[in-house]
């Protein structure tokens, strides 16, 4: 079973995306800020993030950049889950680290699709 680490500081948010991905077999670590998120990633060692950008405490982008520095190894997918859908966005969140960008408002399930996807090329 695959786990998934999922940063998001909405609550609403966080529930429906946690629901729907242990749905479909995964086991969620939540977090809902930065610091809590690199925190559960050395404790967890998750095989996919789902982050938001814009969080208390430490942004997401910033936790992306420590995630590839750090206690991830660099095949584990970051897939960013956040309102923001400029191109500058797009290209700061890849910049840091992202494998994947997805704009809120967002369906849950292509959401799932992309998280599966991206689990199966790197083999997990």
């Amino acid at each position: 079973m695959s786990t998934i680490l999922l940063v998001e500081d909405d609550p609403d948010i966080r529930q429906l995306v946690s629901f729907k991905l242990v749905r479909a077999g995964l086991r969620v670590v939540e977090a809902a800020d930065g610091l809590s998120a690199l925190d559960a990633a050395r404790r967890h060692s998750p095989d996919l993030v789902i982050l938001d950008v814009r969080m208390p405490r430490m942004s997401g982008l910033e936790v992306c950049r420590e995630l590839r520095a750090g206690p991830l190894p660099t095949e584990v997918p970051i897939i960013m889950l956040t309102a923001r859908a400029r191109p500058q966005d797009l290209e700061q969140a890849y910049a840091a680290g992202a494998t994947d960008y997805v704009v809120k408002p967002f369906s849950p399930r292509a959401l799932l699709e992309r998280v599966q996807s991206a689990l199966l090329q790197v083999g997990r």
